[in-house]
């Protein structure tokens, strides 16, 4: 019998056409591993890249945002994301968007929301890309659950919201908890997509969290950390009494109070509580700067802070060759010195703690998208301080609230302790600062308000934390 005969009657042909064809299986083959390599293997790789517009599918199966109460400040209605909290939280819960990417607590934590942590296994995410093409449901999101406390947050922002430009943080003082945290001008996450051109061309930077990414002098606030050294180091002790005349030339340098005030003969409390830049720049002369910078040091300024959200570095001067000008400003938080609201809530909750400073973090616990929960536990980053020099801080601390600088931020039955500031810029007026903590007798929060241009701190700011810490106390 005869077979049929198929082939084109020319043998070159026929063995280019099977070679074509061999080229054409073998390149098939290449774009289904490359598919299932970039699928399966370096999923994450593309999902964690910011200009990937197909990191966020959809937010109707994305897991829940919720306080420490369980109130929602971030949840799903249908194909919408919804903001409860709107301007009044925008900076920490941030925003997804498909169009914009994401931000905050959205950003740190899309993997568990997005529910694309359960994938631990090449044979796990080989399913899921199988689900996905066969249209089976998606899984739910995880949740988040933060250590925001929602009468606190909403006294925080409520007290802010007058200002051009501020922020403030509360801390919980054993735990390093944020229990605030809130910056103007604000945005509205619920409106993103429509309002980024806009708030992306905004010269009031309303998209810039002040309260961890701002970066400010911060004037006589630092003075809790040149007193520290003061008492750590022996240099200077309690009674010791140092003469303010007004001024004080240092290497050319002409050192004055604010207002040009002259505070006369004061001891280290009365220096403090008055907030004397006289007097502590001859503490730092006396001090010195590796002294100083090793009270600095320990307490981690110029250090990254490991935080829930991405944080920028302080800017501290270097040691070596540091003039004694420079030296003496650095006493009262000048000289080139920039710090954020977070990095000085820190420092209040140091003192409060007894000289422990705990971690501070925006997450209590977090469920991943199979039901695995993990709770977060309160971590010890340093000691900076004695006990003692601690106790000496809250008193002095106590004075300034009491009979100093910052009595706009006593209260009537609670006990504060605080330290006002005023910091020079060359920008424009003062930034009025205030940090401190409550119940003086028995610490429970800490916090560090700024608003910029604000000008006097006992004025502006001190009146501030008393309605914050009023809030927190009695809600």
């Amino acid at each position: 019998m005869a077979w049929p005969y198929y082939g084109s009657g020319f043998p070159l042909i026929d063995r280019s056409i099977t070679r074509l064809g061999r080229l054409l299986t073998i390149l098939f083959v290449v774009l289904m591993l490359r598919a299932a390599w970039v699928q399966i293997f370096a999923r994450e790789q593309y999902q964690e890249n910011p200009y990937n517009p197909r990191a966020h599918p959809g937010v109707r199966d994305r897991g829940v945002i919720v306080a420490r109460d369980g109130e929602p400040i971030a949840d799903s209605l249908g194909d919408k994301r919804n903001y409860p909290f709107g301007p009044a939280l925008a900076h920490v819960v941030g925003y997804t968007s498909l169009r914009y990417g994401n931000a905050g607590l959205e950003s740190v934590y899309d993997s568990v929301l997005s529910a694309r942590d359960g994938a631990e296994t090449v044979f796990q995410r080989l399913s899921e890309v199988v689900d996905r093409h066969s249209h089976r449901p998606a899984r739910s999101g995880g949740r988040i659950v933060t250590t925001i406390e929602p009468p606190i947050q909403r006294a925080l922002f409520t007290a802010l919201q007058p200002y051009d430009h501020a922020a403030g943080i509360v801390l919980d003082v054993h735990t390093g908890a944020v229990v605030a945290a809130a910056s103007v001008p604000s945005y509205d996450p619920n409106n993103l997509d429509a309002d980024f051109p806009r708030l992306a061309r905004d010269p009031d930077s309303a998209l810039l969290d002040r309260a961890i990414d701002g970066l400010y002098p911060p004037g006589s606030t630092f003075k809790i950390v040149t007193a520290a050294a003061a008492l750590q180091s022996g240099v200077v002790n309690l009674t010791q009494t140092f003469v303010d005349p007004g001024y004080l030339d240092v290497a050319g340098a002409r050192i004055q109070d604010d207002n040009r005030e002259a505070t006369g003969i004061q001891t280290l409390a009365g220096a403090f509580a008055r907030s004397s830049n006289v007097d502590f720049a001859q503490i730092a002369l006396l001090l010195g700067a590796p002294r100083l910078f090793a009270q600095i040091d320990a307490f981690g300024f110029g250090q990254p802070l490991d935080f829930t959200l991405p944080t920028v570095h302080d800017h501290i001067p270097t040691a070596p060759g540091l003039s004694d000008s420079v030296l003496a400003q650095l006493a009262f938080g000048q000289a080139d010195l920039l710090v954020s609201p977070l990095r000085m809530a820190v420092v209040a909750a140091t003192v409060a703690n007894g000289g422990r400073e705990m971690a501070p973090t925006l997450i209590d616990q977090v469920t991943s998208a199979d039901g695995r929960p993990q709770q977060r536990v309160p971590e010890l980053l340093a000691t900076p301080l004695t006990p003692a020099t601690a106790a000496a801080l809250t008193q002095m601390m106590i004075q300034v609230v009491n009979a100093g600088t910052g009595t706009a931020a006593a209260l009537p039955t609670i006990q504060v302790a605080g330290k006002t500031g005023t910091a020079t810029n060359p920008a424009g007026a003062p930034h009025a600062w205030f940090v401190g903590f409550a119940p003086a007798d028995n610490p429970q929060y800490a916090l560090a308000i700024i608003v910029e241009n604000g000008g006097y701190g006992g004025r502006v700011a001190a009146p501030l934390a008393a309605r914050v810490f009023a809030a927190a106390l009695n809600k």
